[in-house]
């Protein structure tokens, strides 16, 4: 089985941080999405995998490199424009062969991984097998239909009125039959060939397409309140350790991870909180459920429940709290300051006022 990673969106929803990088290497708990990504992937027992780039395709080849870091070998596919998920797949023709693959959204955090769910597929091996989960709204989602007995009875792209909660979470096990399915189908009405239409070329015409439910932890990391929420999830996982400096006026509470380079001077780190590479925290609160990037500098300053992305500088800031610092970005304050939520692009100079 191979994979296809969908790494080609423009994440509009995570401007400004989407101008000046791809969404997919935002980072969850300091690693970047797309590598959370291959490595849940490389746990399917998968070596091969194509990711589909866009206009952001060269910086995110910088990251991932050819992939053997993951256990994989990579074969980076360019899509010129957002044209649909099925439209993906038609283009990774050469790539997947008459192989059967796994196609995940490059964006998508399934931390409890899919393993079982991929052992359903190569056991019974139907055509197309899709994976959902309930959601409170699903008029934003495919959403697929279900009879009595679990099989598939319809599936529907972001429905005004849908008949069902299960929301299709952007993983889907397929054989070489989507290949003809995605040969068979329109553009949509926004202009893009649907993967859902492609299923359901599939359903309609007799296939096998089963569901499989996933109910683990699951996040689009598509906005900045859903890169902190994933955030804050995954470091209640962290195991502390400290690998850089700490002075004897500092104090570590809970789970915490000071990375090799890094600094803590006369400040309380409470975890889970990762302070990165190079990181300079001197007279400060961190935490908890933070993450610190590599090289920045957290100076005179309190911020919990935030991510500051590498060479960020946060200086006399009394109370940053659920916050998204950018690359390089300064944050400081003409006064006191205190109780700000901050969402800063990279590179961005702010000062808050008390």
């Amino acid at each position: 089985m191979r994979a296809l990673v969908l790494a080609g969106g423009s994440g509009t929803r995570l401007r400004p941080f989407s101008y000046s990088m791809p969404k997919q290497l935002i980072p969850i708990a300091n690693t970047p999405v797309l590598v959370h990504v291959l490595r849940g992937i490389r746990e399917l027992g998968v070596s091969e995998a194509g990711v589909v780039v866009g206009n952001r395709g060269p910086e995110i080849e910088a990251v991932l490199g050819d992939g053997s870091r993951f256990g994989l070998r990579i074969t980076y596919i360019p899509q010129d424009a957002p044209r649909g998920l099925a439209h993906t797949v038609s283009i990774a023709r050469d790539f997947l062969g008459d192989d059967d693959f796994v196609m995940y959204l490059g964006d998508n955090m399934l931390p409890d991984g899919v393993a079982g769910i991929a052992d359903e597929f190569i056991r019974h091996r139907p055509d197309a097998q899709v994976v959902v989960h309930e959601v409170a709204d699903p008029r934003s989602f495919g959403v697929a239909e279900l009879g009595p007995g679990g099989e598939v009875l319809r599936l529907v792209e972001k429905p005004a009125e849908p008949r069902s909660n299960l929301a299709l979470l952007g993983v889907y096990f397929f054989t070489p039959a989507i290949h003809r399915a995605v040969a068979a189908i329109k553009p949509s009405a926004r202009g893009e060939l649907e993967i859902t239409d492609a299923v359901q070329w599939l359903l309609t015409s007799g296939a096998d397409v089963r569901a499989s439910r996933y109910d683990g932890y699951w996040k689009d990391t598509g906005r900045a309140e859903d890169v902190l929420e994933c955030n804050s999830h995954l470091l209640g996982g962290l195991h502390g350790r400290v690998d850089g400096d700490v002075d004897a006026s500092s104090i570590l509470l809970g789970q915490v991870v000071v990375e090799a380079g890094a600094r803590v001077l006369r400040s309380r780190i409470e975890g889970p909180t990762i302070i990165g590479a190079g990181t300079v925290v001197e007279d400060s609160q961190v935490g908890p459920y933070t993450s610190i990037g590599r090289d920045c500098q957290v100076l005179g300053s309190r911020l919990e429940r935030s991510i500051a992305l590498n060479q960020a500088t946060v200086t006399g800031v009394n109370g940053l709290r659920d916050s998204l610092i950018g690359r390089g970005a300064s944050v400081g304050t003409t006064g006191s300051g205190a109780g700000h939520c901050l969402v800063v692009g990279d590179h961005t100079r702010v000062e808050v006022a008390a």
